[in-house]
């Protein structure tokens, strides 16, 4: 966790540009009607809370619903798109028997499904309308393989280098029954039950090849749920997001994404995700003081300015001191551990989503990060700057590692191809 980890990415909430809806069928858009005609607000969690007016600058229901994200792209859809509202992570592992041919079969039902729904469309056998009067709502389905996808395929030497198991860190609590898996799915949507949708549609569609082994549920601030732009937080209230490598920096795909001339051949414009379940004990940060849970990242709570000075996006000053001649941005506060200049030049693509799984006996809550990021070498992005935080960040006491997944996500597919193709079939 970090600037990289809890500190990292950029939600902008401005409204989003409508395209045109692809694909054949009938597109859920054209079944909004009116309905932001009449004011509904969406509030931060997503669901309705009364009618007035729009605040300005917020975004109207119909386009929040009407947004598409093509799923025919260079790389896989759910990457580089802003963050959804709502989020569902889940692993699959091929059932007993099945290989090759069935988790080809199973990538290219998911690939139609990912397609489909995306572009709005509905009517498909057996589909449950559950999204039926919803509009794509920025809908996105991404696919990744796991380390033990290889051996059970027969696909060991296409296994790459990359996909080696992490190394174990101190301050992991791993339940390996919810870490790891053959098969991970990623879907996000602005719309809760669109997303719900599509977890269904995905699960149905493994039929007898794959079982779920683990699924996570998060979440994020709706789109609209602000009258203006601002970097979303996380449940320590944090701004989170400030410094995410962004697409337009120059050397953004060399970091993130495996190049078109890569290895292995079939991962080609993917990259690569590890997840991480971080349980966030919010009752012991809750009883510090301001000023030191400022201390702990570094890092200003009410706008996210580094404590050096400046707003959220000045450059951090590691060397100033205050009267005493004590560091103003302490020497294990995360935000400093976690910056790319300390850590080699480290740097990953952060795109988590917020959980809370209830209360325990106790009275504490389950809540944290569904912590997600991409890079295009894990050895070079996630493990240097963890090992790092391993090591002595301010914020370990405070957070604790419960499930971890490292996984191989290719490319986008081609118009009538399927995510995976290259794999399974080269």
């Amino acid at each position: 966790m970090a600037d990289t980890s809890l500190s990292q990415t950029r939600t902008p909430e401005e409204p989003r540009v409508e395209s045109a809806a692809s694909g054949t069928g009938i597109s859920r858009r054209r079944l909004l009607g009116t309905a932001g005609a009449t004011g509904l607000v969406l509030g931060a969690a997503g669901g309705a809370v009364g009618y007035a007016s729009a605040p300005s600058g917020a975004t109207p229901l119909t386009s929040v619903g009407a947004t598409e994200v093509p799923f025919h792209v260079k790389h896989q859809p759910g990457i580089t798109d802003p963050l959804q509202s709502r989020g569902h992570l889940l692993t699959f592992d091929l059932a007993p028997g099945a290989g090759r041919k069935e988790a080809a079969a199973l990538l290219r039902r998911w690939s139609d499904t990912a397609r489909r729904l995306m572009a709005g469309e509905f009517g498909a056998e057996g589909d449950s309308d559950v999204a039926r009067d919803a509009g794509p709502s920025s809908l996105t389905l991404t696919f990744g393989f796991g380390h033990s996808f290889f051996a059970r395929t027969g696909l060991e030497k296409q296994r790459p280098a990359a996909l080696d198991p992490l190394p174990a860190f101190s301050s992991d609590r791993l339940d390996r029954a919810r870490s790891d898996g053959d098969l991970w799915v990623q879907i996000g949507a602005d719309d809760a039950l669109v997303a719900f949708h599509a977890l269904r549609a995905v699960q149905k569609d493994a039929g007898a090849a794959a079982r779920v082994r683990w699924q996570m549920n998060g979440f994020n601030r709706s789109p609209g749920a602000t009258a203006r732009p601002m970097t979303t937080r996380n449940l320590m209230g944090q701004v989170d997001g400030t410094r995410n490598p962004k697409p337009e920096e120059p050397d953004f795909d060399e970091r993130i994404f495996v190049p078109a001339q890569g290895e292995p051949a079939w991962m080609a414009n993917g990259s690569y995700v590890v997840v991480r379940r971080i349980r966030m004990l919010l009752d012991d940060w809750e009883k510090l003081s301001l000023r030191k849970q400022e201390g702990v990242i570094g890092r200003r709570k009410a706008d996210g300015a580094p404590l050096s000075g400046g707003d959220e996006t000045t450059e951090m000053d590691l060397e100033k001191t205050d009267a005493k001649g004590n560091l103003v941005v302490p020497v294990n506060a995360h935000a400093r551990i976690t910056r790319p200049d300390q850590n080699g030049g480290a740097a990953m693509l952060r795109r988590p989503f917020s959980y809370h799984d209830g209360i325990d006996a106790d009275g504490t809550p389950d809540a944290g990060l569904l912590f997600v990021c991409w890079q295009a070498d894990p050895l070079r992005g996630f493990v240097p700057v963890q090992r790092k935080l391993d090591r002595g960040d301010a914020l370990t006491p405070f957070i604790r590692h419960e499930a971890s997944g490292l996984f191989a996500v290719p490319g986008g597919a081609a118009e009538g191809e399927y995510v995976g193709q290259a794999l399974l079939e080269g």
